[in-house]
C-alpha cells in the first residue's frame, strides 16, 4: 500500500491490514480522523462484487452532539452531506487505490441513535 491510503490508514492508528476489508475500514477511519477531527469508534467493511459497503460506529463532533442535543438533527445531516461533498475525491481515490478499480459512484448517510455513518462505494465492472 502506497500513498493516500496509507497515510489514512495511519491516521486511524492502524498497522498495514492484511485484508482489503480492513484496508478498507481502517483508511474510511483515517479519514474521519484527519478530515472532522474525531474518529469513529469502531468499522467494519463489506465487499460484494461491485460493490463497497463500509459503516463506521460513533464518531460524532461535540458540535453536532450539541445540535442534535437541540433537535437539529437535518442541520447535522446536510453539513455531514455537504462536507462529503468536499471530500469525495479523497474517499474515492483511496478506494480506487485500494481495489485497484474505479470507482463510478459514491454516497455517505448518518444515523443518530445509534450514531452510524454509512459509505457507499459503486466500482466500474471489473473486467
Amino acid at each position: 500500500m502506497e500513498g493516500r491510503a496509507e497515510d489514512l490508514i495511519a491516521a486511524a492508528g492502524g498497522q498495514p491490514p492484511g485484508s482489503l476489508r480492513a484496508a478498507l475500514a481502517n483508511a474510511m477511519v483515517g479519514l474521519k480522523k484527519q478530515y472532522y477531527g474525531r474518529g469513529p469508534e469502531a468499522a467494519k467493511a463489506y465487499v460484494e462484487d461491485d460493490y463497497i459497503f463500509v459503516v463506521l460506529e460513533g464518531g460524532l463532533t461535540r458540535n453536532e452532539e450539541t445540535l442534535l442535543a437541540a433537535g437539529q438533527e437535518d442541520l447535522v445531516r446536510r453539513y455531514r452531506l455537504t462536507f462529503q461533498e468536499a471530500v469525495t475525491d479523497t474517499a474515492t481515490g483511496v478506494v480506487e487505490e485500494l481495489t485497484g478499480r474505479k470507482v463510478i459512484g459514491y454516497h455517505s448517510q448518518i444515523t443518530f441513535r445509534p450514531a452510524r455513518a454509512f459509505e457507499i462505494f459503486v466500482l466500474a465492472p471489473d473486467r
